[in-house]
């Protein structure tokens, strides 16, 4: 077996990437296929996750957009659709800033298509991402509509807004390395987006994960200490009957076998007031001491990225 620490990593580097690409990187974490992704993948997956109904994949990648319309009747129109999963901010009467994944913006399509303020914005990313709106949009084009203007801002002025515009509209991704307790209480976060490894599908017993599974080290035990060496000896024989069952059976039967121990990769995506709601949550006093053990250090790089949201935060020893 395998022991490591917790650790994360901010995924800054999703920020230079198209949209298409980063879904691609982010889910290939599921099945652990990174190093199959390539250029000529991309159009071919981003299709598939849509044919199969894996919409979910698309809430990796977020755009910004400024809407100007010629009529508050418009604006009142978008509100009345009461749409999922996007941040809309009205800065003036006739503008707004609306901030949304693929999959949300999507989603608002397929509600609420026959609205002109939302043909207007797919028009304008369907022009612009033809690979996220094809499906939907088969057999025609939407035509422009008039006093619908719509342009799309970019990340570096998005990190200009003022501090509670930021908050909503800047989104960021990190992939943590945790243990499944931590992962399964990450996951309750509602409007965040995850993907994460799949005990479901990963084998590891093969040589692609390195033959052996690997677990986290407990926080709660030092290293030589009589409690550790029960847990380690626990871990070694659930490695040995898990490896015993996946010779007879498939990967998601035997990883029934598997605790809360086993190292699992998920990558949580959201905008920094969801990140200030959990660092509030997950880095105070009372939070499991695992948990604490990777967010209070991952709130002072928060810190650094963005004083303007959370400079203020502070956490109780």
């Amino acid at each position: 077996m395998i022991v490591i620490p917790q650790s994360y990593d901010i995924l800054v580097r999703l920020d230079k990437q198209n949209l298409a690409v980063r879904i691609e990187n982010c889910y290939s974490l599921c099945h652990k296929s990174e190093s199959v992704t390539s250029k000529e993948s991309t159009s071919f997956f981003i299709g598939r996750i849509f044919k199969e109904n894996k919409s979910y994949v698309a809430e990796m990648a977020v755009l910004t957009l400024k809407i100007d319309v010629d009529s508050e009747s418009l604006v009142a129109q978008l509100f009345s659709a009461l749409p999922k999963y996007l941040h809309i901010d009205k800065v003036e009467k006739k503008t707004l800033l609306i901030s949304g994944s693929v999959r949300a913006f999507r989603e608002l399509f397929l509600g609420h298509g026959n609205l002109k303020i939302v043909k207007g914005i797919t028009q304008y990313l369907g022009d612009r991402h033809p690979l996220f709106f094809e499906d939907i949009l088969p057999s025609r084009r939407l035509l422009p509509q008039e006093g619908v203007f719509v342009e799309k801002i970019p990340l570096s002025e998005v990190e200009t807004f003022s501090s509670d515009l930021l908050a909503k509209h800047r989104y960021i991704a990190v992939k943590f390395t945790v243990n499944r307790a931590v992962a399964h209480e990450m996951v309750r976060h509602r409007p965040c987006g995850f993907l994460q490894e799949s005990q479901r599908y990963c084998r590891y017993s093969d040589s692609k994960f390195g033959s052996q599974v690997t677990f986290i080290k407990p926080l709660f035990y030092e290293e030589g200490s009589n409690e550790y060496k029960i847990w380690e000896k626990a871990m070694l024989e659930m490695e040995k009957l898990y490896t015993q069952l996946l010779e007879t059976s498939t990967a998601q039967a035997a990883r029934t076998v598997l605790p809360n121990s086993c190292k699992t990769e998920l990558i949580v995506y959201a905008n920094l007031l969801q990140w200030l709601h959990m660092f509030k949550l997950r880095t105070s006093k009372g939070a499991d001491p695992s948990m604490r053990e990777v967010m209070i250090p991952l709130l002072d790089d928060f810190k650094k990225l963005f004083p303007a949201v959370f400079a203020h935060l502070t956490v109780e020893k």
